[in-house]
């Protein structure tokens, strides 16, 4: 039986440091903490199976935070544990800080994943519930564990919750009990304001368990906990009637809960007293970076409590994999993302096909060798061709997650979220498939998922204007663009935030599968095309395409220094190589055409091989059929570039081809002139 009266010293403690946290920084949000400050001292010190010694423990729950302008609370829980210093909540987010203003992903420290754009943290929990469902598929109780997940009304309210509630319904993802701290209060407004909508019902329609509670009563936060963690045949939400600013007072010393400015300024710049709200709440004002003893005391049970049940649960698992070895040593593979030997030349590509094909190929090929790959497609496998891999497993349904493949239906940005989920659980490799218009769509969570440098694989194609007769509403103009801006920003290890490839031809494709599979340090994309490209003119095909690893290689060399390089990726290559021999032969030119399937992977190698594939004084002539931008850092102020600086158009791809210049006469008329011949 717990002490009423240390849970709830417990969840004061939490409330003042939130507040003191966001005092001291003069800037936060600690109504939102303050409310929230009850479920979260019942879920971890009661609920949540983690060990506080080994966090990274792999059959942890996991607890993703939807809400990432509550991080107070999330800091000032974890300090409990022991994993946070008063110092480091005390130097909240600052410079340098292990609490920055929004959680960062931190396995050593409890922090299971990024979170600040609303909506993104909760569909990294469903991924992450259903990689769990797909490796207690595999390999048993062993891996089995619980996800939990808070969210706040501003995660409601974004529109990827409709496609993360409708998939974890219909999945019947009974592994996920999520928290909607339902404080009727956002940023600017009280959510009356924005919506009168029954988000009880909505959730039930999509077939999750629904229970309504008293999100500031420990007892009935425990009773709901129970109720949701034994319902294991759909998942839970508890809509916890919680109160923004629980605890605050005024000058009066009158209470002052429940209103919208406690939302995101500190205390002390509101119509509230910080120091009266820090005494009502048992704290001192001038020293609230303080753990009382009694409740220092209750959490230095509750951590032996909780080491000495991961220990018996390690026990069982030692045990298991004496008597398992097998499965042992295939599940330790798939934690630290040990891939298999993949015989890469072996993939046998019909030539001058359409790169969506081309991985097609390559993605059969997969289904049979990596068994712990889940691909989703956004209800188009049939064109995006991840068919391929489809074709060899199935689509999880509920209670059944021993096929690999997610039917997304239309929900791209949930998609890219769950894909992101998935990598941050481990265990699995995911991709994600769909058009690369649609891209647009994915952008919160790709950039969200280059931040955390997760390994998730997209597949993009239909890559330019050849999409054709689906007219400019489908054809990508500048979306090649900017996904090559991650590839120019650094994350957090100095690494190149992403890698885009575009491969010239089936070769490239393979090569450039090749590339993001073995990428563990951040998102790759792979930019395909809709049509047949030719293929590089190649005497060995494959061994030549590895060239495409070092992000640009030279694909048509000549005697000597070229008069010219020509310089391109994806099906433009083609192009250039038909607009070569048009110079060759009217202007007995020397050429050297360069392909360039990522500018950012090219821009990591050596100066020295940078300098080799491009001559420095020799003139350099671009074509994309996205914005110039694209190949211009590489051209150079005394080059050219020919790309689109306009929306493309309905037509027949090969009219397209002619009307936008995208032709080797225009590959010899613009050379031509700048080289002034």
């Amino acid at each position: 039986m717990i002490d009423k009266s240390i849970s709830l010293r417990a969840a004061d403690n939490i409330r003042i440091l939130s507040a003191a946290m966001v005092e001291k920084a003069k800037s936060g949000h600690p109504g939102g903490p303050m409310g929230g400050a009850d479920f979260m001292h019942v879920l971890f010190s009661e609920f949540l199976n983690f060990d506080p010694s080994d966090t990274s423990w792999f059959a942890r729950d996991r607890f993703y935070l939807d809400a990432g302008h509550m991080s107070a609370m999330l800091y000032s829980t974890l300090a409990l544990f022991g994993k946070y210093s008063m110092e480091d909540l005390a130097d909240f987010r600052q410079w340098q800080s292990v609490t920055p203003g929004h959680p960062e992903k931190d396995f050593e420290r409890g922090i299971e994943n990024t979170s600040g754009p609303l909506g993104l943290g909760h569909a990294f929990g469903i991924g992450s519930a259903i990689a769990e469902r797909f490796l207690a598929q595999r390999f048993g109780k062993v891996v089995e564990h619980n996800t939990f997940i808070y969210i706040s009304d501003g995660g409601v309210q974004e529109e990827i919750s409709q496609g993360g509630g409708r998939i974890a319904g219909y999945l019947g993802l009974g592994n996920i009990t999520m928290f909607y701290d339902a404080n009727d209060i956002q940023l600017s407004t009280e959510v009356d304001a924005v919506t009168k909508e029954d988000t009880s019902a909505k959730y039930k329609a999509w077939g999750w368990h629904v229970v309504t509670i008293d999100g500031n009563d420990h007892d009935e936060i425990r009773k709901a906990l129970k109720e949701c963690i034994a319902e294991t045949d759909r998942p839970s939400l508890i809509i916890g009637k919680t109160i923004m600013g629980k605890g605050v007072r005024s000058e009066s010393n009158d209470l002052y809960e429940g209103e919208v400015e406690l939302h995101g300024k500190p205390l002390g710049a509101s119509n509230a007293s910080y120091e009266k709200t820090i005494e009502g709440l048992g704290g001192s004002p001038d020293n609230p970076f303080q753990i009382f003893e009694d409740v220092q005391a209750h959490y230095a049970n509750v951590i032996s409590e909780k080491q000495s049940a991961a220990a018996a649960q390690k026990k069982e698992f030692k045990e298991w994999v004496s008597n398992n070895k097998g499965l042992a040593g295939k599940l330790e593979k798939f934690m630290n993302r040990e891939l298999p030997n993949i015989d890469w030349e072996s993939i046998e590509q019909k030539p001058n096909n359409a790169t969506r094909n081309a991985s097609s190929t390559v993605l059969a090929h997969f289904a049979d060798n990596i068994e712990n790959m889940i691909v989703a497609s956004a209800d188009l496998s049939n064109s995006d061709k991840t068919d391929g891999f489809l074709k060899k497993t199935t689509a999880f349904t509920k209670g059944d997650f021993s096929g690999a493949f997610l039917q997304a239906g239309v929900a791209e940005l949930t998609m890219a979220a769950l894909a992101t989920g998935m990598a941050l659980h481990g265990g699995v490799i995911p991709v994600c498939a769909t058009f690369f218009a649609f891209s647009d769509y994915m952008k919160p969570a790709i950039r969200v998922a280059a931040l955390m440098e997760q390994p998730v694989i997209f597949i993009w194609t239909h890559d330019a204007f050849r999409v054709g007769e689906d007219g400019p509403t489908h054809q990508p103009i500048e979306q090649e663009a900017q996904i090559r801006l991650l590839e120019k920003l650094k994350n957090h290890s100095g690494n190149n935030s992403f890698l885009a490839l575009r491969p010239a031809d089936v070769n490239e494709t393979t090569v450039c599968w090749k590339l993001a599979l073995e990428n563990s340090n951040s998102p790759s994309g792979l930019i395909l095309s809709r049509q047949n490209i030719e293929n590089i003119p190649s005497d060995n095909g494959y061994e030549d395409a590895l060239g495409a690893a070092k992000g640009a290689y030279i694909v048509k060399d000549c005697n000597g220094t070229p008069d010219v390089i020509l310089l391109a990726n994806g099906s433009e290559v083609a192009t250039l190589f038909d607009g070569a021999k048009l110079l060759e032969e009217r202007k007995d030119i020397a050429i050297k055409i360069v392909s360039v399937p990522s500018e950012g992977l090219f821009r990591s190698q050596s100066k020295t091989y940078q300098r080799s594939v491009l001559d420095a004084d020799v003139p350099k002539f671009g074509m994309t059929a996205g914005l110039p931008v694209n190949l211009e850092g590489l051209t150079g102020d005394t080059g050219k570039v020919w790309g689109l600086d306009h929306f493309g158009y309905s037509a027949p791809y090969t009219v397209l081809d002619e009307k936008f210049g995208f032709t080797g006469e225009n590959v010899y008329k613009c050379v031509s002139e700048l080289l002034d011949l």
